[in-house]
């Protein structure tokens, strides 16, 4: 029934086919100036974490600016006159971009040990750095001992100091939210051109300052903006470089121009018409699918391999047959193969929509659809353009049976026991090294050393106090509960004036803040922590190293200036809310970092050691999104894994209606895929978002040679009846093709290692690594079961 329609519709109005291709190019080719990229910190989260909802509370409690963190490493010491007047050039400069709200240096931060005057009129006429009539080396000093600024703005050893530079405030987008769909892409489009625009501007200011000192470019800003030139650049080299080797792959396999021509048509059509779908509907590619043009390419390539090559073989018998009559025996007879190995692949990737991480999820629909494009384009353009050629033009000069084949079939024939043995010996390293598995991950890894997105990362991390956020915050009980000093006699005021600011700073309060702070502060795998108690320790500092009273705390708290307030205390308590915010920052550089470890032994601490129940505090921040992101790898690896599994058996059933012979078939891909996670255990490279699809993928793609080579040795053995022949025929023929095909995919994964974000390159190279062993398996191990199984019969 499908073959007939097919054959009515399709094969005989290859014109009527072909217009129809050309108008759908034109269409989607108009919409693929919509496609988008998405380099947003949203796009590395689990699908709808409970842990970012909260964090946007807290952001929005406490207060958050965007802004950019320059590090500064001076040629000299920090406070020469010299050091002193480049540092207010350079910020002075900063300040006049339009853009900037305010930057914030060494020399703005306020000197309160400079006099002896009472503390509030220090608070309100304080000196910094800058000024002349301050002693700079002992300004300097009362910052490196700062319990706020050092190792904050300056770094423990004096040498290297933070430049913060505000971002002036967007207009938000609750501004626009009554606005069209189209309204918010444009807005959003705007905020990345101009934070592009941003960064290339204090770029060329920075760079005016190099004879001054080193000085790197961070924060989130920056980073996804470098994030968005990544893509954009991988998109254009894989895409390309894919594009090139194929070519070239093409011609030394066929060595005849319509067979490079004809193939790569189909690739540029499928292609077109993907990007033109996704702009169309507005998908967004991001970091993770960032090689989904070279994958399609890769995918679409070994579907016209097939075909081109089954056409080739059936034109050389058929010598007295038209071209139309070829086409139609060669989609006749490879129709239902490609089918299978296209919905194998396909289950492979909707297996990653169960990964709850919203880019891995992406990748797996978007490369869904692409399958179906390629497939639907594959068995339409292909024969289209093949029934405008003359008979004689689609031939090819006779090649010699492939050594490299033919070498295998013997190995599968002659040597099975010692094919079986080394099987043997690479499931049990796998198991080992599964064993090994770890998604314990740097974000600062992720990029590479050259770059400077590691290069500002690492100075951070080791100098300024860690890179990644952990906000831990504490709820106190209700105001009835708490207990006041009983040495500020608060029982002299009338209870009209419980309610008052000054009343919530109590002994019990103070004392809690600043145990847990002590505590994190003790942790070698955090770095900088900032709480209410770090105003409290500088506040002591300032007066003789004599502890304030509650009393005199809150009193203070309602006389300092509102600016100080908003910018000092607001960002750690909130009175309204009753609750206190520490600040802290992981050492994410660190090498043995357990990020995981670490979260569950700080709620046990704060349970057992501080007495705080569940509900009296809570752990927020990226660190926390992160280490989600993290243990989710594990579940997603063995859920996309076992699903893809069960799915590909359940094909493979359903194709050849023989248990059997599908266990036989899925076996050698399934130890290709297990083989390559033994590899990266033992090499301890931790699982990351893309490291955790190589496995599912490699059994989806792989398994496409399994069922060429099954359907074809089950259609050969019809007509030879005797197995060892079969193979050898085998071999000469669809084992060529899986050889050419598995070449492509192996050097075109191998592209992906040009990026310059490091997960795409360890997916590139092992994913092109497993596509080997695959390969391999499936030329040795594959025809070895079925020499010695015989599912065919007798």
């Amino acid at each position: 029934m499908i073959d007939h329609l097919y054959q009515n519709t399709i094969l005989k109005n290859p014109k009527s086919i072909l217009i129809i291709l050309l108008i759908a190019l034109i269409s989607f080719g108009y919409y693929s100036k919509d496609f988008r990229l998405d380099a947003s910190s949203e796009t590395l989260l689990i699908e709808g974490d409970p842990d970012l909802k909260y964090l946007k509370e807290v952001t929005n409690r406490y207060g958050s600016k965007e802004f950019l963190v320059l590090t500064h490493t001076p040629n000299e010491g920090m406070v020469t006159d010299s050091a002193i007047n480049n540092l207010l050039s350079l910020k002075y400069k900063l300040q006049s971009l339009d853009w900037v709200h305010s930057v914030i240096t060494l020399l703005d931060i306020p000197l309160l040990n400079n006099s002896d005057a009472p503390l509030q009129e220090r608070l309100l006429n304080f000196k910094t750095l800058k000024d002349e009539d301050v002693d700079k080396e002992r300004g300097f000093r009362e910052i490196l001992a700062s319990p706020v600024f050092r190792n904050f703005v300056i770094s423990e050893d004096g040498k290297t100091s933070g430049i913060i530079v505000n971002i002036k405030e967007n207009q938000k987008l609750e501004d626009i939210e009554n606005k069209s769909d189209k309204e918010i892409q444009i807005f959003k489009d705007q905020i990345k051109k101009n934070n592009h625009n941003n960064i290339l501007e204090i770029r060329e200011v920075i760079k005016s300052y190099d004879d001054i000192g080193k000085i790197y470019l961070g924060g989130i800003p920056m980073i996804a903006d470098d994030m968005m030139t990544f893509i954009k650049s991988d998109i254009i080299v894989f895409g390309l470089g894919v594009l090139v080797f194929i070519i070239v792959t093409l011609w030394f396999v066929f060595r005849n121009l319509i067979w490079v021509v004809v193939p790569i048509s189909s690739c540029f059509f499928s292609v077109i018409i993907m990007m033109g779908l996704l702009g169309l509907i507005g998908w967004k590619v991001t970091v993770i699918s960032s090689n989904f043009i070279a994958l399609m390419l890769i995918l679409t390539m070994a579907m016209n391999i097939h075909m081109s090559t089954r056409f080739i073989q059936l034109r050389k018998i058929y010598t007295n047959k038209n071209n139309h009559e070829i086409i139609s025996l060669t989609t006749k007879k490879m129709f239902w193969p490609i089918l299978y190995t296209a919905l194998t692949t396909i289950i492979a990737f909707l297996s990653l929509i169960f990964s709850e991480i919203k880019p891995v999820i992406d990748f797996g629909l978007m490369m869904t659809f692409g399958l179906i494009t390629s497939f639907i384009i594959t068995f339409t353009l292909l024969p289209s353009l093949l029934s405008f050629l003359k008979d004689n033009k689609t031939l090819i000069k006779e090649d010699a049976d492939s050594k490299i084949t033919s070498s295998l079939g013997k190995i599968s024939i002659n040597f099975k026991n010692q094919v079986f043995i080394t099987t043997g010996i690479i499931i049990i390293f796998s198991i080992i090294g599964i064993s090994k598995l770890e998604v314990e991950n740097s974000f600062i890894n992720y990029f590479s050393k050259k770059t400077e997105i590691y290069k500002g990362m690492k100075l951070i991390d080791e100098k300024l106090g860690g890179t990644t956020p952990l906000e831990v915050i504490l709820k106190f009980p209700e105001k009835k509960e708490d207990k006041l000093d009983e040495d500020d006699e608060f029982e002299d005021w009338g209870n009209e004036e419980k309610n008052d600011e000054k009343y919530w700073f109590t002994k019990d309060k103070i004392e809690t803040i600043s145990n847990i702070h002590n505590y994190l502060d003790s942790l070698p795998e955090i770095g900088k922590v900032l709480s209410f108690s770090s105003i409290v320790d500088v506040a002591t500092q300032l007066n003789n190293n004599k502890p304030l009273g509650t009393l005199e705390m809150g009193v203070l708290y309602t006389k300092i200036p509102a600016n100080i307030k908003t910018e000092i205390i607001d960002p750690y308590i909130s009175i309204k809310d009753n609750e206190a915010r520490i600040s802290l920052r992981i050492i994410d550089s660190q090498k043995d970092l357990k990020r995981n470890e670490l979260i569950k032994k700080i709620n046990l601490d704060l349970q057992n050691e501080f007495g705080l129940s569940e509900d009296r505090y809570k752990l927020a921040g990226v660190m926390i999104l992160f280490n989600n992101l993290l243990q989710s790898l594990f579940k997603s690896q063995i859920l996309t894994l076992g699903l893809v599994m069960l799915g590909i058996f359940g094909m493979f059933v359903i194709l050849f209606k023989n248990i059997k012979l599908s266990l036989i078939g899925v076996v050698p891909n399934f130890i290709a895929a297990f083989f390559i996670l033994g590899i990266i255990g033992m090499l301890e490279i931790p699982l990351d978002m893309m490291t955790i699809t190589i496995a599912a993928i490699t059994i989806g793609i792989a398994v496409d040679n399994s069922i060429h080579y099954i359907y074809r040795f089950k259609e050969e053995f019809k007509k030879i009846n005797d197995y060892k022949k079969t193979l050898k025929t085998c071999h000469s023929t669809v084992g060529v093709a899986i050889l050419n095909t598995s070449i492509t995919i192996i050097f075109g994964f191998s592209i992906l290692v040009l990026s310059k974000f490091i997960p795409t390159i360890y997916f590139g190279f092992f994913t092109g690594l497993a596509m080997f062993f695959a390969m391999i398996s499936v030329l040795t191990l594959l025809p070895s079961l079925i020499l010695v199984f015989k599912p065919f019969g007798k």
